[in-house]
């Protein structure tokens, strides 16, 4: 089986502009994501996949640097442009991670991709992990279904579009004891999102990829960190949105289920 890891990074964002190029402790915030990837066990190859956008050129130039591959794909269509990535490197298997998030952990990360191995999942995800630092495991088979039957084009939140039992076998895997910590803010949405991390990032050596037992370790000894962005929440789907998608799925059950019958026909 081919796993890829494709890490999805544009220039886009209005809250933290050209967050991803932001300096933490001597990388930048996707650097630091890069680094940690290559981490990681089993992995066939990294693919830092963005878009056709000239605006995010500079994360080409990141990639190359970097010594990992690159891919220029749909604006908005997250979903769309990961498996063109997917389709276009071959794999069977991917695992998401967006590039805001410098702490995601590579143990449950290392877990993740031995469950892709041994179980037939098309969907797997990580329950109670600090935000920002789970990461998503996808059948490449699903991801192509899935962009076959969606009406949806802005796809930057996509969990509600695979995340369906319903249609697909999904996974979970769920956080142990001391890393459970599902409102703990550990990603770069927000200027107080990026404090923090520097904070976090500044009391480790720059040369490091320090785990993420040692960051909440760090972080339960230095509570009054976690005040810097505890008024920050995150973003989810709009209550209509989620019901326009509840109701497409109610709606076209047979017609999906077809799809994915043609799709995963040679697994019969």
């Amino acid at each position: 089986m081919k796993i890829g890891l494709l890490i999805t990074a544009r220039l886009k964002s209005s809250r933290l502009p050209f967050k991803l190029l932001r300096d933490l402790n001597g990388y930048s915030i996707i650097e630091h994501v890069i680094n940690r990837s290559k981490k990681l066990s089993d992995i066939e190859d990294i693919v830092l996949c963005t878009s056709i956008n000239q605006q995010d050129k500079p994360l080409v130039e990141i990639a190359k640097k970097n010594d990992i591959y690159y891919f220029l794909g749909s604006e908005d269509d997250v979903l769309q442009r990961l498996c063109d990535c997917a389709k276009f490197f071959g794999f069977d298997y991917v695992l998401s991670i967006t590039g805001e998030n410098p702490i995601f952990s590579i143990d449950h990360t290392n877990l993740m991709i031995n469950r892709i191995k041994t179980l037939k999942e098309d969907f797997i995800y990580i329950e109670g992990l600090p935000i920002g630092t789970a990461v998503y495991g996808i059948n490449v088979k699903a991801l192509k279904t899935v962009c076959e039957y969606k009406d949806e084009i802005d796809t930057e939140i996509w969990g509600p579009l695979i995340n369906r039992p319903e249609i697909f076998k999904v996974g979970k895997l769920i956080a142990e004891d001391f890393y459970y910590r599902p409102n703990l803010r550990l990603t770069n949405d927000y200027f107080e999102d990026f404090q923090m991390m520097n904070k976090i990032f500044c009391s480790f050596n720059s040369c490091s990829t320090p785990s993420l037992f040692s960051v909440l370790e760090f972080l339960d000894n230095n509570r009054e960190i976690l005040d810097t962005n505890k008024e920050r929440t995150q973003l989810s789907l709009d209550d209509d949105t989620t019901k326009r998608i509840d109701e497409f799925f109610k709606h076209n059950h047979h017609k999906i289920i077809k799809i994915k019958n043609k799709n995963y026909s040679d697994d019969i």
